[in-house]
């Protein structure tokens, strides 16, 4: 019996267009429109829901979860490993069904550590240059420490400058757009004020938080930039 899940417009999932998802995860927007498009909605998509793995939002623009975000990230790493597209896609297949969840690639279990990942791709990954196993360990490492897992392994929320900055992306909080930890403070806003000519100290005494928080939503965004 295939499984019956939802992928589009429930509280609490985010909605993240295709700019959101570039700037969160740090890649060009051809990339991520082109992905979306052709592995997503047209293969993982149509095979899980019947339908697209994303949906249109105001202006025909493409919107996806909070689960595929971090998904998409996974996929994006494993190929800067030199994984074959393919392959990726036919591993997220097995590791689907062996772990029973239809987001493998945002689950606790494979971002840890990534034993599972590369049990999937050992046959065809075995011959690849020894050190890509080790590079991509790093990466699954620093990218788990980004993010907090539910009671249930699935990612819950992300940090896409690390903990030791103050911006969240939380799906139950604003859509799931990144905002100052604690509260529901949109960073884009303070950014937005800041480039309007506001000062940090005066950021910080209109929305009563630090100056270090103040600090971190400016920096998330010029980084970006």
């Amino acid at each position: 019996m295939p499984i019956k899940i939802q992928n589009k417009k429930e509280l609490g999932s985010g909605i993240y267009t295709i700019p959101d998802i570039g700037l969160l995860l740090g890649y060009p927007l051809y990339k991520v429109r082109r992905y979306i498009k052709k592995y997503w909605d047209e293969g993982i998509g149509k095979e899980l829901f019947h339908d697209n793995y994303s949906w249109s939002v105001k202006n025909y623009k493409k919107a996806v979860n909070f689960y595929v975000l971090i998904e998409l990230y996974t996929f994006f790493q494993l190929q800067e490993c030199g994984v074959h597209t393919k392959g990726v896609v036919k591993a997220r297949k097995e590791i689907a069904k062996h772990l029973k969840t239809p987001y493998p690639f945002a689950n606790r279990k494979i971002l840890t550590d990534g034993q599972h990942i590369w049990y999937y791709f050992e046959k065809d990954l075995i011959s690849a240059d020894p050190t890509c196993q080790l590079n991509f360990g790093k990466i699954i490492e620093s990218f788990a420490n980004k993010i907090d897992f539910s009671d249930d392994s699935l990612a819950e929320r992300y940090w896409p400058r690390g903990k030791d900055s103050s911006i969240v992306v939380d799906p139950h909080h604003q859509f799931g757009q990144p905002v100052i930890k604690g509260s529901n403070i949109v960073t884009d806003t303070i950014y937005s004020m800041y480039q309007s000519g506001e000062k940090i100290k005066t950021l910080s005494v209109l929305y009563d938080i630090s100056e270090k928080e103040i600090c971190d939503a400016i920096e998330f965004y010029k980084k970006a930039a």
